[in-house]
C-alpha cells in the first residue's frame, strides 16, 4: 500500500520569472537552491522541507506543459507526494490494480535530493509525481 509522507515540490510554470523568484525570495522567504541553464528553464526555492520549482513557459521544460498561464488557464505543472519506501514493483502493481497508468521510474531531483520517482494523472488528468523517501523504490 502507498503512504504519502509529504509533499515534495510543487511545479509552477510562469511568464514572469524575476518577479516570481522575487516574491518567494524576498517576500516569502524562500530561498534559491538550484537552478539549470536558462535553456531548461527550471529555478528550484527552498520552501521548509518541500521545493517550489518555477517554469519558464518559454523554456525547454515549460513547453512541455502547453501556452502560458492566463487568468482562466493553469499554471500548475504538477506537483509530487513524497511516499514511503516501497519497491518499484509493489507501486506498479497497486496501482495498476487501480485502472492508473503507469509510466517508468527515472532519477530526478526533489527536495531530498534526487530520488526515483513515477508520474501519473489524477482522474481529473492533474500530474502527480510519486518520489519515494530516502531508500530504493527499485528494490
Amino acid at each position: 500500500m502507498i503512504q504519502v509522507t509529504a509533499i515534495d515540490h510543487v511545479v509552477l510554470r510562469t511568464t514572469r520569472l524575476e518577479q516570481m523568484v522575487a516574491f518567494y525570495r524576498d517576500v516569502l522567504g524562500c530561498h534559491v537552491e538550484r537552478e539549470l541553464p536558462a535553456d531548461v528553464g527550471l529555478t528550484q526555492l527552498r520552501a521548509g522541507s518541500a521545493l517550489i520549482d518555477l517554469v519558464p513557459v518559454d523554456s525547454k521544460l515549460g513547453r512541455m506543459g502547453g501556452g502560458p498561464p492566463t487568468e482562466k488557464d493553469n499554471n500548475l505543472d504538477h506537483f509530487c507526494l513524497r511516499i514511503q519506501p516501497l519497491a518499484e514493483k509493489s507501486i506498479r502493481q497497486h496501482l495498476e490494480r487501480h485502472g492508473v497508468e503507469v509510466g517508468e521510474f527515472s532519477n530526478r531531483y526533489g527536495a531530498e535530493g534526487f530520488g526515483e520517482s513515477i508520474y501519473l494523472n489524477d482522474p481529473d488528468g492533474n500530474v502527480v509525481e510519486l518520489r519515494s523517501e530516502q531508500g530504493d523504490s527499485r528494490v
